[in-house]
């Protein structure tokens, strides 16, 4: 083989290189291929790891040599037409060099830059016709890598992470910066599709059974700098310096699309995400998208299931006023153990022996049933703080009475708790969470509109490529 390789035609100037046909360049990688697999059968402390580091070495040159030649024949053939109003450019001039990372090395593309009357900008079709317009100088499989990366793990593991796995060398700081710009550009398509979502008239589908759709809702804290370093300041005023702030999260799924594995363990096999740290109306609106993106308008009807807290039901009366509601039933639970330990105190024989019947009825009875024995409880109990714990759980049970018909639930094979955004909510945390992490409003909303893009399956959207399959093309 060795006969056969071009070792005689290597090119000794650049320019020389750049005219050299692609067939020669992949017949050079060929014969170093030829040589690392004679290497690697001989090689006794080399495993099939060794020779996938090494074959992807062999080719990266020609990868690279590819794509630049690739973008510099796409730069050459694209109009000088504005990429954004279409109008033809003014003063343009050819020659326009820039350099952009990709994922088989750096590349250096000329292109051709104009003015745009119109839009009253200097632009750079090529730029656009590339996927490169207004980057920091990363191709869009590089910008993807960044952002991927950064919503799953510190920035620091993730420039760690990514030059290991790629060769890619994205400093932490410049990594970040490309994260946030990718999100910052998730939310405006996240915008642009919420909007279309509620604003489009979809054909109904045909559906072989009606189908209820489950809407969950919940919140968690993150932590932010705010008025970072003037905290001594601001407690000299008598103020406390925020930093925990709420991010308003749910989840959204078909009953028909709830079922068990083979344990008997429930699971889901399609939901849709939202979490935001934009307020409580931001998640109204980006939850009902969502909903509607999951077969919201095509259900024979809705049902909320959340904890009590107030701003859920108001929010479900507002945005799905028709949706039947239901209490989680693990806090129900944990606000008749409250009465329990008013009751009882320490003595766990005496609280179990009166929790367990109550949970069981509630569950499998009726709630009203477990309402009147609390009442009947009040009424016996003199003043005190017994009786002041009791009665505002029994206010509490009288105020959700309407949401814990259980027993009607779970006949209907519908869930009674809120497992599925608790476990949205705690696993989002995961990233979220970390000791010593602080953010800011822009930077976690950035993060997590990327996760959820991610979550939902939605990647390809904001990265067209991701979803290119060469079979089919």
């Amino acid at each position: 083989m060795k006969t056969t390789c071009f070792e005689t035609v290597r090119p000794t100037r650049r320019s020389a290189a750049a005219a050299e046909p692609l067939a020669v360049r992949a017949a050079r990688a060929a014969c170093a291929l030829e040589d690392s697999v004679e290497r690697f059968v001989h090689a006794s402390d080399q495993n099939l790891g060794h020779l996938e580091v090494q074959a992807a070495r062999d080719v990266q040159e020609l990868l690279r040599h590819t794509t630049e030649r690739a973008a510099q024949a796409k730069a050459d053939a694209t109009p000088p037409v504005c990429p954004v109003c279409g109008q033809p450019l003014t003063r343009v001039s050819p020659g326009h060099a820039r350099p952009f990372d990709t994922r088989f090395g750096s590349i250096t593309v000329q292109r051709t830059r104009g003015y745009c009357k119109r839009c009253r900008k200097w632009r750079t079709p090529a730029d656009a016709a590339l996927g490169l317009e207004d980057t920091a100088g990363y191709s869009p499989g590089v910008q993807a890598m960044a952002a991927l990366l950064a919503s799953k793990m510190p920035v620091q593991d993730a420039s760690l992470v990514l030059q290991h796995l790629t060769g890619i060398q994205l400093p932490r700081a410049t990594l970040d910066r490309e994260a946030r710009r990718q999100g910052e550009r998730a939310q405006q398509l996240r915008t642009r599709l919420d909007q279309q979502a509620a604003t489009e008239t979809k054909q109904l589908e045909l559906t072989l059974e009606p189908y209820q759709m489950i809407l969950q809702l919940d919140a968690w804290n993150i932590r932010e700098r705010d008025a970072w370093g003037q905290s001594a300041a601001l407690r000299r005023r008598g103020q406390e310096p925020e930093r925990w702030h709420w991010v308003y999260t749910g989840t959204c799924f078909r009953l028909d699309h709830r079922g068990q594995t083979a344990g008997g363990r429930p699971v889901i096999s399609e939901r849709g995400f939202v979490a935001t740290r934009q307020g409580i109306e931001a998640l109204r609106e980006q939850l009902h998208a969502e909903a509607l993106r999951r077969g919201l308008g095509q259900a024979t009807g809705a049902l909320v299931i959340s904890d009590g807290a107030v701003w859920i039901w108001r929010l479900a009366d507002d945005r799905w006023p028709q949706a039947r509601q239901r209490l989680d039933f693990y806090h129900a639970v944990q606000h008749l153990a409250a009465v329990g330990r008013a009751l009882f105190g320490e003595d766990k024989e005496k609280f179990n022996n009166w929790l367990k019947p109550l949970v069981k009825q509630l569950k499998n009875e009726s709630a009203v049933k477990v309402i009147r024995q609390l009442d009947e409880m009040l009424a016996r109990l003199p003043e005190g703080p017994a009786a002041e714990a009791l009665g505002k759980e029994v206010a509490y049970f009288h105020e959700h009475q309407d949401r814990m018909d259980y027993r009607a639930a779970r006949r209907a094979g519908e869930p009674i708790g809120s497992g599925p955004v608790e476990a949205t909510c705690r696993q989002t945390q995961c990233r979220f969470k970390r000791p010593g992490q602080f953010w800011s409003r822009v930077g976690d909303e950035a993060l997590l509109c990327l996760e959820m893009f991610w979550r939902n399956d939605r990647w390809h959207l904001l990265f067209p490529h991701t979803a290119f399959d060469p079979a089919r093309n």
